[in-house]
Parts: structure tokens; C-alpha cells; sequence
């Protein structure tokens, strides 16, 4: 009976020297300092610098000077140039085109002849009116018998004059028999051939000059106040913008200088957009195994506009909510700061205010952000270059 009542007393006592046993021999805590819960932020010195404000548009290649080639005379067409042809180079006074002259050769016969024989009738004529004059002087002539002589002088000296016209109208019709060229240029397509007949105020081809390309560039109204343009249209006085184009041709990029000349002064009022007009002297010119600039080339065009010192160029991920800046201070905390944006081009933001040299910028977008947060910097460069 005493046997059964000590054994669940025994397993008590063991069981607690066990628990003692085990708590005195067991790992210790150690108290360990709080986890720091800061976002980690890229950050990069402020840093200014002088920059060079350019705007970036596109267009395409076009002549300055464009005409269609226009007989002024009809006829058969007994000779052509082999430029005429599309994409035929040509030079000013070549000769492009000559049609048949031989009836153009009698007109002008046919005048000289009219102009010798209203010479003949207006010596006559005036020798008739001198004579009567004389008989009028010893009172041997009628009035009507004089104004006869004075009006057929009259009308010999009109004849005179129409002769001399229509004899200048031959000469005139029998050169616009050789067309020549107007200036150097090239064709841009043809509709003659030999043998056709043209007709005078008929177009036979289109030509355009080489001696300077324009491209029309659209650009935006906010980046007119980086560049140096007139609003009305006329041309540049003084100093020109510089404007580099860009193409791809036969696999590689080349570009060529030209310079903004005017504007056409006409705002879209649906894009916000105004054209200018960029001119490159002598587009055909071929220098170091480049291309011409061909009519019709799409390319890429910098406008080079004002040079601006102490800007900030930051990326647009330092750009926080409500166009404001992060700076972390010497606590490794946010400060928050309104800033004075001139431009954002691409994913660059151009600061001219708000920040000071040397500042500690965050560069990394943090959500929920308040003033005075805590952040774990990790600095990216030491400064901010532009590009």
C-alpha cells in the first residue's frame, strides 16, 4: 500500500530535479539591439555644371528651289540632253532641250522682212509730209492734203514699231527653241522624249537646285524659350543656330551641319508645334566617303540653343512626387525640397534651383515618404554628370 502511494511521489521529485537540471544547464539569452527597419536609397552627389541646351526633332530633306520645265514655244522635239532623266545632274545654261527651229527660222524672216518695208513706207511717208509742209509754206496745198501727209507718217511710224516688236517676238520665239538650264540642279522625273511634240505652257519635267537643301523641322513651343528663334518668320539676323543632322545611310550613320535660317510663324494649335527651316549649303558634296544629303532623306536634327550655367542634371528618378527633390542630411534623414525645373529631357531633369553643390541627393523613389524619415544611404558616384 505504501509502495503505491511513494511511486507517483518519486516521479514527482525526479521530474522536477530533471526541469531544475535542465534550466540551470540550458543557452542564455542574450538582449540584441532592435532591427533597423530604414529603406536603403541610391544617392549621389549634387553637383553643377554649365550645359549646352539643344532640342532634338526630325524631318526630311527637301530642295529650296523647285520648277517645272515649261516649253515657251510649240514644236517637235529634235534633241535632248542625256540628264534629262530621273536623277540627272545638270548645270546652269546647259542645253536640255532644243525643239524643231525651222518654223520659228521663217517667222523671224518674215519679220525682218515687215521691219525693212515699214522703213521704206516711213521714209516715204515722211519725205510726202516734209513736201507738203514746204507747199504749205507758198500756199500750195489744200488742209486735207497736209493732215494726209501728217496721218500716213503717223501710221508709217506705228508700222515701224510693230515690225520692230514683232520681229523682236521671232528672235525671242527662235531661242526658246534650246531650253537650257536655270541653274544647277537635277531632275527629279521627265515626261519628253525625241520626236514628241510639246506644247507651249506644257510641263516635260520637274527639276529642283542643288546648291542648298532645306529641312523643315517641327518644334515645340515650350522648347523655343532654349533657343534662339524669331516667333515671326523672317530670316535670321547675325548669328545662326547651328543645327547637326543625323541619318542612316548604307548602313551607316553620318551627319552633316546646317544652319536655322527662319521660321514659318505659324503655331499648330492642335500639336503645339512651329516649323523652322534649317539650310545646308551644298547638300551633293561627297567629303570623306560621305553621302550626299539626298531630297527625300529622313533625318534627325540637334538644334544647338543657349549655354546655361549652375544647372543640376539630375535623373529623372531623383524627380520625387510634387516635382520635389530628397535630400538626406548629415542623419542620414530626408529633407524635402521644392526645386526650379528648366527642362526634362529623356530620363534627365534639368534643376536650376532648390539644391546647393555637394548636397547628399536620393536617387531611388521611396513610397510613403515623410520629412525627417530615416534611410540607409548607399552612394552611387560621387557626383552627377550630365550627359
Amino acid at each position: 500500500m505504501i509502495k503505491r502511494f511513494l511511486l507517483p511521489v518519486f516521479v514527482v521529485v525526479v521530474g522536477v530535479g530533471l526541469a531544475i537540471v535542465i534550466v540551470i544547464t540550458g543557452p542564455k539569452l542574450e538582449p540584441q539591439p532592435p532591427t533597423n527597419n530604414a529603406p536603403l536609397v541610391r544617392t549621389g552627389t549634387a553637383e553643377d555644371q554649365t550645359v549646352q541646351l539643344t532640342s532634338i526633332t526630325h524631318g526630311t530633306v527637301l530642295p529650296r528651289t523647285e520648277s517645272e520645265l515649261i516649253p515657251e514655244v510649240s514644236g517637235r522635239v529634235i534633241g535632248i540632253s542625256p540628264t534629262v532623266v530621273s536623277g540627272g545632274f545638270f548645270r546652269k545654261d546647259d542645253l536640255l532641250l532644243e525643239i524643231d527651229p525651222l518654223d520659228y527660222e521663217v517667222a523671224l524672216e518674215q519679220a525682218r522682212a515687215g521691219l525693212a518695208s515699214a522703213r521704206s513706207e516711213l521714209t516715204n511717208a515722211n519725205k510726202a509730209h516734209e513736201r507738203q509742209l514746204d507747199l504749205a509754206k507758198r500756199q500750195s496745198t489744200s488742209q486735207s492734203q497736209k493732215d494726209d501727209a501728217l496721218n500716213r507718217l503717223r501710221f508709217a511710224q506705228a508700222s515701224l514699231r510693230e515690225s520692230k516688236a514683232r520681229l523682236s517676238r521671232a528672235e525671242r520665239d527662235l531661242a526658246r527653241t534650246r531650253i537650257t538650264a536655270p541653274y544647277d540642279g537635277r531632275v527629279r522625273s521627265e515626261r519628253v522624249d525625241i520626236g514628241q511634240f510639246v506644247n507651249r505652257g506644257s510641263p516635260i519635267a520637274s527639276l529642283y537646285a542643288t546648291d542648298v537643301a532645306e529641312v523643315r523641322l517641327p518644334i515645340h513651343d515650350e522648347e523655343l524659350a532654349h533657343l534662339d528663334l524669331p516667333l515671326a518668320g523672317a530670316t535670321l539676323a547675325g548669328e545662326q543656330p547651328i543645327a547637326i543632322l543625323r541619318a542612316r545611310f548604307a548602313g551607316e550613320e553620318h551627319t552633316w551641319e546646317g544652319l536655322v535660317v527662319r521660321t514659318e510663324g505659324e503655331l499648330d494649335p492642335r500639336t503645339r508645334m512651329i516649323n523652322v527651316i534649317a539650310q545646308v549649303q551644298s547638300p551633293y558634296e561627297q567629303q570623306n566617303g560621305r553621302p550626299p544629303l539626298a531630297v527625300g532623306l529622313f533625318v534627325e536634327a540637334e538644334i544647338i540653343g543657349h549655354q546655361v550655367s549652375n544647372v543640376f542634371v539630375l535623373p529623372r528618378s531623383a524627380l520625387q512626387l510634387n516635382r520635389q527633390v530628397y535630400v538626406v542630411g548629415n542623419d542620414n534623414r530626408l529633407q524635402f525640397r521644392d526645386v526650379d525645373i528648366l527642362r526634362t529631357v529623356g530620363e534627365e531633369v534639368y534643376v536650376t534651383d532648390g539644391i546647393r553643390r555637394g548636397e547628399i541627393l536620393c536617387m531611388s523613389i521611396v513610397n510613403n515618404a515623410v520629412e525627417g524619415m530615416l534611410v540607409q544611404p548607399i552612394a552611387e558616384s560621387a557626383g552627377l554628370v550630365s550627359s
